[in-house]
């Protein structure tokens, strides 16, 4: 389980990105909500802890329980059904012993190491239809739980980050252009089912986030629009530099109230007001570095599953970024997804926190692999 392993081979690099990330991360949070600011903190050095903690444990050893995760991950989204909190019209929170979490955020690293391990023990079978749709019922039954909660963003987005794992896997590239064939085709029946009133697909609210974004000048969509448009003035309004964190300005985003959650889905507006284009900038390198360490880790892995892991974290923060500067720059439909590592939400913080701990190990195994065949070398 734990291996000896030589300090320079760790990547210090991506520690040093993840580090700097969240101390900004640990400011805006405090400076969108005061009382929050300790929280965050503990966040990160809980995050960063385990973190430590889970690179230093052998990945393929953790990869051994995979079924245990899976089935453990369904019993979780199963609980938040039965025993869930509600919040604005969802259900996504649980308690246990005391601690309330919400557990799709967990999910997506469950998934991610599920099928890298699984990938792997099929892979000369993979592109087979038996094959193809054992990997569809496996991935349909989280997210047929995660969407019944409902949470169509976190849906789609571990739809995407198994599609990715899928194609680097290996999967057929024709099987690849008949799935996207198909995905259009549901995409367009998709859109012309929920832009209708009374459609029983999603929720009334959801349906009206998307309406907005598709006629944001129609008054009926005001309300929805709101939020977004006050996001890009307030990010406008921070112009190169920003105001300063924790400034007193009565017209900015934090102190007018102009917008809701701004400590977890629209965290990015307050980086562009406090810390104007250059700090947001800033904000996206950071996490533009990270997905890059996790892919070049990728390519130094021992086996597909230490890969896939790898490029499955690379793809969950990427897209998660995306959604969340998407929506505050209203490039996307307005829908609440956290900025990695700098958005308040303990559970997202600490989940990729483990995610980062395994994709470190995957990097120290590639070492540790080549020592070995040179010692074995050395002694014949």
């Amino acid at each position: 389980m734990i291996r000896q392993y030589k300090i320079k081979d760790y990547n210090f690099r991506l520690v040093l990105w993840l580090a700097v990330l969240s101390i900004l991360g640990v400011l805006l949070v405090g400076s969108a909500q005061s009382n929050l600011q300790f929280r965050q903190l503990g966040g990160v050095i809980l995050g960063l802890s385990v973190m430590v903690i889970v690179s230093l444990t052998d990945y393929s050893w953790i990869m051994n329980f995979y079924w245990i995760a899976y089935i453990g991950n369904l019993l979780m989204l199963l609980l938040v059904i039965v025993v869930g909190h509600d919040a604005g019209g969802a259900t996504r929170w649980i308690t246990i012993a005391g601690l309330r979490f919400q557990p799709v955020e967990l999910t997506k690293i469950i998934l991610i190491v599920f099928f890298s391990k699984y990938f792997m023990d099929t892979e000369s079978i993979m592109n087979k239809p038996k094959s193809i749709l054992r990997c569809l019922l496996l991935i349909g039954f989280p997210l047929l739980l995660v969407f019944s909660q409902p949470d169509l963003k976190n849906t789609l987005t571990i739809t995407a980050i198994f599609a990715i794992l899928y194609f680097v896997a290996g999967l057929d590239y024709k099987i690849i252009v008949s799935v996207i064939a198909i995905i259009a085709l549901l995409a367009a029946i998709f859109m012309a089912i929920v832009t209708r009133p009374n459609q029983h697909l999603i929720r009334e609210y959801q349906r009206q986030r998307i309406m907005a974004f598709l006629n944001p000048d129609e008054a009926e969509y005001t309300d929805d629009t709101t939020q977004q448009n006050n996001s890009v003035t307030a990010i406008g309004s921070g112009m190169l530099t920003g105001k300063g964190l924790n400034n007193s300005d009565v017209s900015s985003a934090n102190k007018g109230n102009f917008i809701s959650e701004i400590q977890t889905d629209f965290i990015f507006a307050v980086a562009g007001e406090e810390l104007g284009f250059l700090g947001s900038c800033g904000i996206i390198i950071l996490l533009l570095l990270i997905v890059l360490e996790c892919l070049h880790e990728s390519t130094r892995a021992k086996d597909l599953s230490g890969k896939l892991v790898c490029c499955g974290m690379a793809a969950n923060v990427a897209l998660q970024s995306f959604i969340n500067i998407g929506v505050a720059t209203r490039m996307l439909p307005n829908t609440g997804t956290p900025l990695p590592f700098v958005s308040y939400g303990l559970t997202s913080l600490v989940s990729l926190y483990i995610g980062m701990g395994m994709v470190l190990n995957v990097g120290l195994q590639e070492k540790i692999e080549l020592d070995e065949l040179s010692q074995e070398f050395v002694h014949r």
